[in-house]
């Protein structure tokens, strides 16, 4: 029997997923673009000039996001037959990493921002230094790679296909969200499976959230009329 209350969390998480990614786009896309500027120095420049804006946003959409993310994926364990599919136990697995790399991703990138905001009033050419290297270890673990999300995703839509739980159509389109993810482990796909990732796992968060509250909703409704007394 699923855990009803555990769903509900689940769809709150999911909903509040795919809210971080719209926030994220538009506040490290329109906002405070600092990815893209290539000079070290000036970009050391602008983390500064923007310091506790870059740390709220990272909290938002890393830290917050990853902490999230295990509601999320022990709801869909839980909905997936966990404790018998072996499929879903991977799945659940990927999710549980993926976490923990974006949870780490994003206290690096704060931590290490703040190092270099105070080295850059003293040495702006060490702090370029430091902050390439930082940069470096961010993407790697979860700012610029998507393939342990894609993989995630990918396992959960197999894995809904088999089980049930979850819409047909919605699986389906997972397959093609977790692919577009995976793909970010070839370079020459990186970019541009990683901008679609995102925008795709938007609607797929979105989706999935209202999923897990109508079903939360329907089966409490199921309930109360089982058990409701003959009139």
């Amino acid at each position: 029997m699923k855990n009803v209350q555990l769903q509900k969390w689940g769809g709150a998480a999911a909903l509040y997923e795919a809210l971080a990614y719209v926030i994220g786009i538009v506040g490290f896309v329109m906002v405070v673009n600092v990815s893209e500027i290539a000079d070290p120095l000036q970009k050391v420049s602008a983390i500064a000039a923007n310091h506790n804006l870059l740390s709220l946003l990272h909290l938002i959409v890393y830290v917050f996001w990853g902490a999230s993310l295990v509601v999320l994926t022990l709801a869909l364990h839980d909905r997936l037959q966990g404790n018998t599919s072996a499929l879903a136990r991977t799945a659940t697995a990927f999710g549980i990493i993926w976490s923990v790399l974006v949870i780490a991703s994003g206290m690096i990138y704060n931590i290490g921002m703040e190092t270099v905001v105070n080295l850059n009033a003293s040495d702006p050419t060490q702090a370029a230094t430091v902050w390439m290297a930082i940069e470096s270890v961010f993407n790697g673990l979860g700012g610029g790679v998507e393939v342990v999300g894609g993989i995630w995703v990918l396992l959960l839509s197999v894995a809904g296909l088999r089980n049930g739980g979850l819409p047909r159509a919605f699986n389906f389109f997972g397959l093609l969200v977790g692919a577009a993810g995976a793909a970010t482990i070839i370079p020459a796909f990186g970019e541009m499976g990683g901008m679609l990732f995102g925008l795709t796992q938007i609607i797929w968060f979105a989706w999935l959230g209202v999923v897990l509250l109508r079903r939360d909703s329907e089966t409490a409704e199921s309930k109360t009329g089982a058990f409701a007394p003959a009139t």
